[in-house]
């Protein structure tokens, strides 16, 4: 027997101190085909199954995404759905911190709409990050949910395939799971809450655990989304399973374990003010001496476009350090204007939220990289013995390849600036050692001290002094019987 199974989704997540609004062309986008060749969903080609490709929207995080963008997005989502049916089954690959102007719980929104034109009969399957908020509208639409483990995130496909291979043996064995949360009022930073660090680390490991017991498909801890003032934003357990009372014990134990280590969630690296982590880089005899310039940091929801750690090592008459990168369209157009070689005066930075600092040197063109579009254009520059990656287009630098294909090797510099929270898991082994510099930005991780008018509180840690106790919700579709 062949299931058709529909496969689609949208995912990013977004910072509401953003003012720098996502649009269609910062995404993206497979649609039918392009989906199933993805690396992403190689899994979906598979016998007994006719995965039928919709439409998969993926943007490096930012601010909120325009209402024209989101709308054209789900309008074509909706369409090319309502095009496969009838379906035996819907996968949804979300992120689950998406915002969208005017709109609260936008994946709420996207869900809901799904359900309402597969209809009540269709199990639907959403995979999410860890780093995404949920809500009871969420949970109310679906039948299976699996969310990432790991963080910085190793696990992406595995995870999809979790969620998927729930569906398959819903389908294969009559099986009908049920979701059931409970919301946790606590909201740290992924910063704080790595998997490789304790607490967070025995708190996962011990997820799987759950998973073998009878009546337990899949447990999941979600950390949430702290940069989103809106208010599903919240950590919370999430349980599939067959056994309503077992899941609703598991959630409730997997959310009071975490609230009961509140207190205990610290910074990975060396961190501290951003003149004392140069302080310590100063002093490093090994190399590469990696900074992260976490308030800026675009996979998280930066703008990607301050200047703050390229002044202070202009500042500080700074020797050889690489900075990856800095976004600044105009000032990549300049360099390739002026050609290789070129010596101009440049402003870099502050060009996509009017409240980034800039800088304003001479700086030589070294190199210019075109990519295959316009938008993805790069310069190196030095200025003095400081190298900047200039990016057309908001984007990270935490590959090798990143740096390696402008002609940079980022195990030889002494210093190597990053816009990033904890490093990536490619330059995370390099780093000699590994610093975090707390800098302003739009996901800056002074985050008690940030407007907080629309999150449900009290919350931790934005209020501390209030008790807690784990309450877990089935949802709307898993019936009494």
């Amino acid at each position: 027997m062949s299931f058709r199974i529909a496969v689609g989704g949208i995912h990013t997540e977004c910072s509401t101190s953003s003012p720098v609004l996502m649009k269609t062309e910062d995404f993206r986008v497979w649609r039918g085909d392009e989906l199933l060749q993805a690396d992403y969903f190689s899994f979906l080609n598979q016998s007994g199954v006719e995965a039928l490709p919709l439409l998969h929207a993926r943007a490096v995080p930012g601010g909120p995404i325009s209402w024209a963008a989101y709308e054209g997005f789900k309008a074509e989502f909706l369409e090319r759905l309502e095009e496969s049916l009838p379906i035996d089954g819907l996968y949804l690959a979300m992120h689950g911190a998406m915002n969208v102007e005017g709109m609260d719980d936008a994946e709420g929104d996207w869900i809901s709409a799904a359900r309402a034109l597969v209809g009540p009969d269709c199990p639907i399957a959403a995979s999410y990050d860890l780093h995404g908020n949920v809500s009871k509208r969420i949970v109310d639409q679906l039948d299976i949910f699996a969310a990432y483990r790991t963080a910085p995130h190793i696990d992406v496909r595995e995870t999809m395939v979790r969620a998927w291979a729930m569906l398959l043996r819903m389908l294969e064995t009559g099986e009908r799971p049920g979701v059931v949360f409970a919301p946790i009022p606590l909201l740290l930073p992924g910063e704080r809450t790595s998997t490789e660090d304790e607490p967070t680390k025995g708190l996962y490991d011990l997820l799987p655990t759950y998973d073998r017991e009878p009546g337990i498909w899949d447990a999941n801890l979600m950390i949430g989304y702290v940069w989103a003032d809106e208010p599903r934003a919240t950590a919370c357990a999430v349980v599939t399973g067959t056994d309503r009372l077992a899941a609703i014990r598991v959630a409730q134990e997997i959310a009071d374990s975490y609230w009961h280590a509140r207190s205990e969630f610290r910074f990975g690296p060396v961190t501290g003010p951003l003149e004392e982590m140069l302080d310590v880089a100063a002093r490093a005899t090994t190399r590469p001496v990696i900074l992260a310039d976490s308030g800026d940091n675009p996979t998280g929801g930066g703008v990607g476009d301050r200047a703050d750690v390229l002044n202070a090592l202009i500042a500080r008459g700074w020797g050889e350090a690489v900075i990856g990168g800095i976004t600044d369209p105009v000032a990549v157009e300049q360099c390739f204007a002026a050609g290789a070689g070129a010596e101009l005066s440049l402003r870099i930075g502050g060009g996509l939220d009017p409240a980034s600092p800039f800088a304003e040197a001479t700086a030589k063109v070294v190199t210019l990289d075109a990519g295959s579009l316009p938008a993805e254009r790069q310069a190196v520059v030095a200025i003095g013995d400081i190298i900047v990656i200039l990016a057309a287009r908001r984007r990270p630098y935490h590959n090798i390849s990143d740096f390696t294909r402008l002609g940079i090797d980022p195990q030889a510099v002494p210093l190597l600036v990053v816009k990033s929270g904890y490093l990536s898991p490619e330059l995370s082994p390099i780093a000699n050692p590994n610093l975090m510099a707390l800098t302003d930005g739009v996901i800056n991780q002074d985050i008690e001290a940030m407007k907080s008018t629309r999150r449900v509180q009290p919350i931790y840690p934005f209020v501390k002094d209030f008790s807690y106790t784990a309450s877990a919700r089935p949802s709307a579709r898993w019936s009494d019987d």
